[in-house]
């Protein structure tokens, strides 16, 4: 699990000189642009977005998501932080990653289920659930 804030470039050197290539993993709370997180899906990383992607004035945020490969992302919440709109300026709860995932179903012309069941076989492959 990674955050990253306003330095996109100098993690992605790290993760590459560490090797994190060979383990993957997620950027917890995307908000970079399509080239740090193509550089982050080339190293086996998902892209996890949260509250920002609701954001009205997000909208390179939202043009990154609907880019990206689908079997690359997630939704989260980053709870008690970053809540999504119309809930943005409370305090976060885990149920509000409902509209994160409503945004990205949105955006990339998908049904809130098929969204849904895109992104939980996203985070079964992460984890390995199901997994002998």
């Amino acid at each position: 699990m990674v955050h990253v804030r306003d330095a996109y470039g100098e993690a992605m050197e790290i993760l590459r000189r560490e090797r994190a290539d060979e383990c993957g993993g997620v950027i917890h709370c995307f908000s970079g642009g399509l080239e740090d997180a193509m550089a982050a899906i080339d190293m086996g990383f998902f892209i996890s977005f949260a509250g920002p992607l609701t954001y009205p004035r997000n909208g390179p945020l939202r043009e990154t998501a609907a880019a990206l490969p689908l079997e690359r992302l997630l939704c989260e919440t980053d709870a008690p932080y970053l809540s999504p709109q119309p809930k943005r300026g409370r305090r976060n709860e885990p149920a509000n990653v409902a509209y994160v995932y409503q945004k990205l179903a949105e955006i990339r012309g998908l049904t809130l289920e098929v969204c849904a069941e895109k992104i939980s076989l996203n985070a079964s492959r992460l984890f390995r659930w199901g997994a002998e």
